[in-house]
This record gives C-alpha cells, sequence and structure tokens, in this order.
C-alpha cells in the first residue's frame, strides 16, 4: 500500500496565471480527494549579483514580495474562491525556480508536487527544464500538469 499523501504543493507563476490555472485546479482536486493540505507557491526571481541588483532600489526585493504575495493570494482565490483560499498555505520564495520548489517541498514535507509545463519544443525534450528538474531531484512524487 502506497504512503498516504498529507501535504500537496502546488508550483504556480502569478505572471502566467492563464495557464497555471488548469495547474492551481488539478492540485486542488488532488488535495480534496487525498484529504490533503493544499500549499500553493510561486518563485521569484533572485536578483543576486550585486552588479544586477545595484540597478534596483534598496526596497525593491521587499516590494516585489509583496507583490508577489498579492497576487498570488488573488490568483489562488480567483481560481479556487476565498473559503479554499484561506485554508491554502501561501509560499513566495526568491531564488532558482526548481531548487525553491524542492526546498519548500522538503522543508514542509510535501508528500506530492503538483507543476505544470509548458508546450515542449525540440530543445525542452518534453518537459520545461524547471518541471525536468523538479522531476529529476524531487524526494517525493510528482504530477505535471500539461
Amino acid at each position: 500500500m502506497s504512503k498516504p499523501i498529507n501535504t500537496i504543493l502546488c508550483a504556480v507563476d502569478v505572471t502566467r496565471d492563464e495557464v497555471d490555472r488548469a495547474v492551481l485546479e488539478r492540485a486542488a482536486k488532488l488535495a480534496v480527494l487525498e484529504g490533503a493540505q493544499l500549499d500553493v507557491i510561486t518563485v521569484m526571481p533572485d536578483f543576486g549579483m550585486p552588479i544586477v541588483a545595484g540597478f534596483f532600489s534598496e526596497d525593491f526585493h521587499d516590494k516585489a514580495l509583496a507583490e508577489a504575495r498579492s497576487r498570488l493570494n488573488e490568483f489562488v482565490e480567483s481560481v479556487l474562491g476565498a473559503d479554499e483560499n484561506s485554508k491554502i498555505r501561501h509560499v513566495v520564495a526568491t531564488g532558482s525556480i526548481y531548487e525553491e520548489i524542492l526546498k519548500a517541498a522538503t522543508r514542509d514535507e510535501a508528500d506530492l508536487i503538483v507543476i505544470g509545463a509548458h508546450r515542449p519544443d525540440i530543445a525542452d525534450f518534453l518537459l520545461g527544464p524547471n518541471a525536468a528538474r523538479v522531476v529529476r531531484h524531487a524526494k517525493c512524487s510528482v504530477y505535471v500538469v500539461r
């Protein structure tokens, strides 16, 4: 018998909300089916290098995080409704997309990661680079939504 699914981590890009709508809907259905906690994560790029960061104001990162949190909350509520949104843990991370998804999955002991994959082209070889890395390196099962 397989291990029960207690926590599902759904990765979305709040800048592609029309595309990731199906990803969130599928994750929510799986969470209901399994009686699992649903966590939703979005990852902002890290400007990291001092030469790049120097082009932005000192409070840029904090403002960007606040904007991402707001957009994630609005996105989840628009897809699932206010009642469901209030039960979901929202995670906003900064850094490499696949690394932050894997860190959150490990930290929160996710039993399943739900992630979207864009339409592939030859270079992507069936999955986008972030989805492929998550699938390859995750310690839990990964459900890929096309």
